[in-house]
């Protein structure tokens, strides 16, 4: 039987991708950071594997979770992907009470992107640098307020860990996605931390000031600007990322073969996700299964934090 079977999976490997067109499943609406990233992968991996066709399929709503669902439930077959952010698959477990376990339901296959949030404010609230403003928040604690795109999102997390760094109280405000962003920009909020694809156009026209971005290391997309963890706060770390997974029973041949082609088409996209705000990366699938593993126990802990009650 076992003879058989990886038999077949070669097989299957061997036709792959070529049989039918791959499905790759974006949680989020058309033309988000996440959608734009599963698009340029897929228009690489058509070139570099000529008579394959891979499309997207948006599947959206709560926060990405039924855009996984969809391929926890697909064919392990490699024709159903899913490219999914830090929400649905590291944050939303410990937030929700959902049907799937995204770590076991679903299999790593590469972790495409990084993209740094960055702290940004309003040029009005005249502060120019980290120093500014730790010194403008720590004499307004208590009515600091910042602004997410939803409670337990990415956005909301960095700010609620910056603020317990600190030592301060702030005042979260939830939105519904680019409403916080319109009310930042209208001075109704005083700071936020944001995925630097969704800012980079507003701080290049001078509408919003970045302070510091939330990764280890400063961002290719912005290298003047410091990381939090270098302007005081060592360890600091709280950002998205952009990964391909797929069912959990998928073959290896199969994730083994996407893995290695999606590797290739990093150093062509380079220069496109930089100057849209997203670092690549590549690696193997264990590397990512291992960064998955990390950034769940880390969200959690926060989480635990925040006091956020689990739906």
């Amino acid at each position: 039987m076992a003879l058989g079977l990886g038999a077949a999976h070669a097989q299957t490997a061997g036709k792959y991708p070529l049989e039918r067109p791959v499905r790759i499943v974006v949680g989020f609406t058309a033309g988000g950071t996440t959608d734009i990233i599963a698009r340029a992968v897929a228009a690489e991996l058509m070139n570099q594997m000529p008579g394959s066709n891979f499309y997207i399929e948006n599947k959206t709503g709560a926060g990405g979770d039924i855009g996984s669902a969809e391929v926890v439930r697909s064919d392990p077959d490699g024709y159903n992907l899913l490219m999914a952010s830090v929400g649905p698959i590291a944050i939303n477990p410990s937030l929700k009470n959902l049907k799937h376990d995204p770590r076991k339901d679903l299999r790593p296959v590469i972790l495409v992107a990084d993209v740094p949030n960055v702290l940004v404010v309003h040029p009005d609230k005249n502060i120019k640098n980290f120093a500014d403003f730790e010194k403008f928040a720590k004499a307004n604690s208590g009515k600091l307020t910042y602004g997410s795109t939803g409670t337990g999102t990415s956005a909301h997390l960095s700010s609620h860990m910056l603020a317990d760094r600190m030592g301060i109280q702030a005042i979260h405000v939830p939105y519904k996605g680019a409403e916080a962003l319109n009310d930042l920009l209208a001075g109704r909020i005083d700071f936020m931390f944001a995925t630097i694809p969704s800012v980079i156009g507003q701080i290049k026209a001078g509408k919003l000031i970045p302070i510091a971005v939330s990764s280890p290391k400063r961002s290719r997309s912005m290298p003047d600007v410091p990381t939090v963890a270098e302007s005081g706060y060592p360890g600091f770390a709280a950002g998205s990322w952009f990964g391909l997974l797929a069912p959990a029973n998928t073959p290896d041949e199969i994730v083994t073969l996407v893995n290695e082609q999606v590797n290739q088409t990093i150093p062509k996209l380079e220069d496109r996700f930089v100057a849209a705000g997203a670092d690549p990366v590549g690696g193997t699938p264990d590397d990512f299964k291992n960064f998955i593993d990390s950034e769940y126990n880390k969200w959690r802990e926060v989480i635990k934090s925040a006091g956020i009650v689990q739906q």
